[in-house]
């Protein structure tokens, strides 16, 4: 009986030291999700979802930035101008934007560009064929 009982305490240590390691596993992938969703300064990390997921958002949120996808690698320029120097590129596919302003036309059909920090840190024009906007300029976004 007092082996079988042993047994029992053995099996219930077991069990737990399992519980344990699967509570320890999950724990580390949520940590490990949360690192990897860590992103550059455009790229849009705070505030509340008001479309759908972050990715298929594109609006204004309530600290007044457009919030929207763009084309991985969108370049930002000094100027609203193809012409002006590149400050920097957005690397992701997600980003906020302060404003917006007219300049030179793009191949989006507009002549409408987007203010935002670049991933490299500086300040950049992007114009607005790279943000997927549904409308440009976008609704509830000022102008520069």
């Amino acid at each position: 009986m007092i082996a079988v009982q042993a047994g029992t305490a053995r099996s219930e240590e077991q069990a737990v030291n399992v519980r344990k390691k699967i509570t320890m596993l999950a724990m580390a992938g949520a940590l490990a999700l949360g690192m990897a969703s860590a992103q550059s300064p455009a790229s849009a990390t705070s505030g509340t979802t008001t479309v759908k997921s972050a990715r298929g958002e594109c609006g204004v949120r309530s600290d007044a930035r457009l919030y929207c996808g763009n084309k991985a690698g969108a370049k930002g320029y000094a100027d609203r101008s193809y012409r002006s120097a590149t400050r920097g590129q957005l690397n992701g596919t997600f980003s906020w934007f302060q404003c917006w302003g007219h300049g030179d036309p793009h191949p989006g059909g507009n002549d409408i560009w987007y203010w935002t920090q670049l991933d490299n840190g500086a300040w950049g024009n992007v114009p607005a064929v790279d943000v997927s906007t549904g409308q440009d300029p976008a609704p509830g976004l000022r102008q520069c």
